[in-house]
């Protein structure tokens, strides 16, 4: 018996489903995985934007604190070219300054007074003085050297660091100087600066009267607004604002030391606007109180020009200078 011969075919169809099945099972594959790459590309184009943005905002506050600080930096180089200068200046003023040592002998009876006269003083009230009597350096307006014949005063203080250090003794002072005169038609106080110690009376008269002298000693205790020790500006102020013709003035200076460039400039500018009548007489009396700086040691030269500025200032505009000491504190 003859075996028949059977066809063999190479692709069957269950072969084709196959192959089908896994090529669709691939195109399937790749759809799924396109389907979010545009989301996750376009949150990361927004990330990366925002990244940008908080740089760029970084850039920009980088950018204005070197220019802040570009210009404390020129402002600091302008502050130290201005102090080289200020330093040049006073080493020139020395020389003059030396000159001035001479007036420093507190052994002078014409200019010095002691303490214990200043507390012998007491204001005389006299005919001419309600008169309004012109300034006269007389020997009869004064007690105890001092010349009490004015109707208004006012208090120049030096409330620098220097000062706060013995302020104790400078209320003691205040206090002193206002026993002197038992009755005023008006006080005021001001620091070197021109400050006030009552700002609501600035640039009139405060009242005389037991409670506000008592007020003006309470506000002393705790006084101390900003000073640069040149009692020079707060001279000139106190001049230009409250003297008038019909008022007999005095001026009392508190200070320990002079921190200006010139002293002759400054003699020469009270000079102009405390100026004299035809009799030579000052619009203005100016006394001062000199505070040691320290109580051992040569003091330094800006308590030395302090005494040397008030002495002759005093002298010039009918005052007198009283220097302290260690020994009368």
């Amino acid at each position: 018996m003859a075996k028949r011969n059977r066809n063999m075919e190479a692709f069957s169809l269950s072969f084709l489903d196959c192959i089908c099945c896994g090529f669709g099972a691939i195109i399937l594959l790749l759809v799924l995985s396109k389907i979010y790459e545009p989301a996750i590309l376009e949150k990361t184009e927004n990330d990366l934007k925002q990244l940008i943005a908080a740089l760029q905002e970084q850039l920009f506050d980088i950018r204005g604190d070197t220019v802040e600080v570009r210009r404390e930096l020129g402002t600091v180089q302008l502050d130290t070219s201005a102090t080289k200068m200020h330093l040049q200046t006073l080493q020139k003023e020395l020389s003059k300054v030396q000159g001035q040592f001479a007036l420093l002998n507190m052994d002078d009876p014409a200019l010095n007074i002691d303490e214990g006269d200043l507390r012998a003083a007491r204001q005389r009230l006299t005919e001419e003085m309600l008169n309004l009597r012109p300034f006269r350096r007389a020997r009869n307006d004064a007690v105890g050297g001092i010349p009490v014949d004015s109707e208004y005063i006012i208090f120049v203080i030096d409330t620098s660091g220097s000062m706060q250090a013995k302020w104790t003794w400078a209320e003691q002072k205040l206090a002193q100087v206002l026993d002197v005169y038992p009755k005023v038609k008006g006080l005021q106080i001001m620091n070197d600066n021109g400050s006030y110690m009552f700002p609501q009376y600035g640039g009139a008269w405060i009242p005389d009267t037991p409670q506000m002298r008592d007020s003006i000693k309470a506000r002393m205790r705790t006084w101390a607004p900003f000073s640069d020790s040149d009692p020079s500006d707060g001279i000139i102020y106190a001049i230009k604002t409250f003297w008038a013709p019909d008022k007999k003035i005095s001026i009392y200076v508190f200070g320990d030391e002079f921190q200006g460039n010139s002293m002759e400039a400054v003699l020469r500018e009270i000079d102009r606007v405390n100026v004299e009548d035809e009799n030579g007489d000052r619009r203005v009396r100016i006394h001062a109180i000199g505070f040691p700086y320290n109580f051992s040691g040569t003091p330094p030269q800006s308590s030395q020009r302090f005494a040397g500025l008030m002495r002759v200032l005093c002298e010039r505009n009918g005052g007198t200078f009283v220097a302290l000491t260690e020994r009368v504190r």
